[in-house]
């Protein structure tokens, strides 16, 4: 295929005119019909500018072409990128709506259940606390819980009696009888019978020229102990000679005291060995009086408390 000149070959007048359009031979040199030039003006005209760049023209044509081809290529890859973040995101919120009964065997919670403050405080326990011990008053207030061995050597041990300020008081004779009126003078063996009473225990001490008798008397409730100490008005416990005691408030003026602690009531007769009366000046007689009736109310509440310690050890057999 070549190009050749286009159009006569010659003007009127015989002269040359302007070069024509280019035109298009077939093979074989057969003329076909003439093409117009979209580059050329009216026909006949000759052209209104210079030929276009052809080899420009393609360049230009292929880069256009090759731009479609990578926008194509880019947009493909952008749309699977955001087709595969909505699959990803229907799954996970598909999982995040699963109840712990559809989940797999060891699937962890999400982290929304799990507890987010660590800082509780450990779980408390309710507190136990053991029973309180027993009262001692309880075993010596009926004859039922108090079952100790009771003779005058428990409850007046042999020796003498000292207090913790150093005072000794030194220890006579003592006496056990169940006729409770014999170890008594005046109207308080009536007291003593009427409130059935079982036992009276008796020892004496003396100090210094001054005599002390103690008596215990036991009853079977704590209720007849309290009602003899109040009709106690009257009548003496009878004093108590013997060993290192002489006799003593046979016939003199003495000073008396009367209690009662659980089953039991106690009685103190304090006087002068010398046979002297009594005064409420004689300061010595009242302490030795109170200091003997305070160790007969520690003996018995010492009973109670040894009776408690052991049901306390052995409650079976409390």
């Amino acid at each position: 295929m070549s190009f050749g000149q286009g159009g006569p070959q010659s003007g009127p007048g015989g002269e040359h005119g302007p070069a024509g359009p280019p035109s298009w031979s077939p093979p074989g040199g057969y003329p076909g019909p003439q093409q117009p030039d979209p580059y050329a003006g009216p026909q006949g005209a000759p052209p209104s500018g210079p030929a276009p760049d052809w080899a420009a023209l393609a360049e230009a044509s292929e880069a256009r072409a090759r731009r479609r081809r990578w926008l194509l290529i880019g947009g493909g890859a952008l749309a699977t990128a955001a087709v595969g973040s909505v699959v990803a995101f229907a799954v996970i919120s598909a999982n995040s709506g699963e109840t712990s009964a559809n989940k797999p065997s060891g699937q962890l919670p999400p982290s929304a259940t799990l507890p987010s403050n660590t800082d509780s405080p450990a779980p408390s326990f309710a507190e136990t606390e053991p029973p309180p011990p027993p009262d001692p008053k309880e075993f010596i207030s009926s004859a039922e819980k108090d079952k100790a061995p009771l003779s005058a050597d428990t409850l007046f041990p042999s020796g003498n009696h000292t207090k913790n300020d150093g005072t000794v008081y030194q220890r006579g004779a003592t006496d056990t009888t169940d006729k409770c009126a014999d170890a008594t003078q005046g109207d308080l063996g009536t007291v003593l019978t009427k409130n059935d009473c079982e036992q009276v225990f008796r020892t004496s001490y003396q100090k210094d020229g001054i005599a002390v008798t103690v008596g215990i008397a036991v009853f079977d409730s704590e209720k007849q102990a309290l009602q003899a100490k109040k009709q106690a008005d009257g009548g003496n416990l009878r004093s108590l000679s013997g060993a290192s005691v002489p006799a003593f408030c046979e016939t003199s003026l003495c000073r008396k005291t009367t209690n009662s602690y659980g089953r039991y009531a106690y009685f103190t007769i304090t006087g002068f060995t010398n046979g002297k009366d009594v005064t409420t000046s004689d300061k010595p007689v009242f302490t030795a009086g109170d200091d003997l009736a305070l160790f007969a109310f520690q003996q018995i509440r010492a009973r109670g408390e040894a009776q408690a310690s052991a049901a306390v050890r052995s409650p079976a057999t409390a």
